[in-house]
């Protein structure tokens, strides 16, 4: 199959509505969509990027109106889902909530509940409205792999798997949506995002954030977002050098002093910005994998606000996981 980068809104529409996968923008990062509500279709999408059958995906909506069609809402938390549909959304924000038998199984991975949110991106608003109905759009690469935030990403992780991406440039936010569900506890965060816990708590009460006992919302996997390069966390820079015969690359948020022999460095931010560390992260991932080195390392960011968020991403990336020597106070 010949894969076609454009930027032709009615090429994807067409192909979606026969069926078909294509690649669309969003402001967090390249989704691989298809019709949510045609198993067939959405098979396809688990089958281009190789992704085990019992992860879920999120279902993207065209609009407000289409929430109460494909979700069945709780009465005891209706009105706090509205509130946050009506304030966060259209925006990089997921709502776990009870499917409605609309919603096929292979889309929930078996789930009695779907992922679902309203994508801000104007592409990708455009084609989902052109279409008409939801599309189930987990991000364009092959699984376990970095996330992809332009076309050519997507172009390099699916090239011959697809028949269509649509450019929009650069992704906005860099990162994935933050992803929550409402519990008697109050808002339980799944996956960390660009919607982040401070400006949730003016919500309500934050459930305490830890690893699900079961598959229960997309990207949830311990080991994810990795490069094909082993990516090794550290603490600070200034700790860690390499060793005279391995060509190690650096992701680094402090400046790097002199005497360190780095084959290959990318800041994140010169200011110390986390929505520009954010917005740049999968893409200097990609680029030091590109580099050819042994090891890549990958300085701590603040642990608070968005740099939660890229953290979490760092954490599953990284192999083996953070050293215990390499933790700052």
């Amino acid at each position: 199959m010949k894969t076609e980068i454009s930027t032709d809104r009615t090429a994807a529409v067409e192909l979606l509505r026969e069926g078909e996968i294509v690649a669309l923008p969003t402001e967090t990062v390249y989704g691989l969509a298809a019709d949510a509500l045609n198993p067939i279709a959405v098979a396809k999408i688990f089958e281009a990027k190789e992704r085990p059958r019992f992860d879920p995906l999120i279902v993207h909506l065209p609009d407000r109106e289409w929430l109460e069609k494909v979700v069945d809402l709780p009465a005891q938390h209706r009105q706090l889902i509205l509130k946050l549909a009506d304030t966060v959304w259209p925006g990089p924000f997921t709502m776990v909530l009870p499917k409605r038998e609309i919603v096929p199984e292979i889309v929930t991975a078996g789930l009695e509940t779907v992922a679902v949110r309203v994508s801000a991106h104007s592409v990708f608003s455009e084609v989902i409205r052109g279409f008409g109905k939801p599309l189930a759009a987990p991000s364009a690469n092959r699984f376990g792999r970095v996330s992809p935030t332009t076309a050519q990403h997507v172009l390099d992780e699916l090239k011959e798997r697809i028949p269509l991406i649509i450019d929009g440039g650069p992704t906005a936010h860099g990162i994935e949506s933050t992803i929550i569900a409402i519990r008697a506890g109050g808002i339980h965060i799944f996956r960390r995002g660009p919607i982040t816990e401070e400006q949730l708590s003016e919500f309500g009460k934050i459930d305490n954030f830890t690893s699900a006992e079961k598959l229960s919302a997309p990207g949830q996997l311990p080991t994810h977002y990795a490069p094909k390069t082993r990516l090794r966390l550290i603490g600070d820079v200034n700790s860690f050098s390499p060793d005279r015969n391995q060509r190690v690359g650096l992701l680094a948020w402090n400046p790097v002093g002199p005497g360190k022999n780095f084959a290959a460095v990318r800041c994140l931010s010169g200011r110390q910005d986390l929505r520009e560390a954010a917005a740049n992260l999968f893409r200097y991932l990609r680029e030091l994998d590109a580099e050819d080195v042994d090891l890549i390392v990958a300085e701590q960011v603040p642990d608070r606000e968005l740099g939660a968020a890229i953290m979490d991403r760092l954490r599953r990336a990284a192999h083996p996981p953070i050293d215990a020597q390499d933790t700052p106070e």
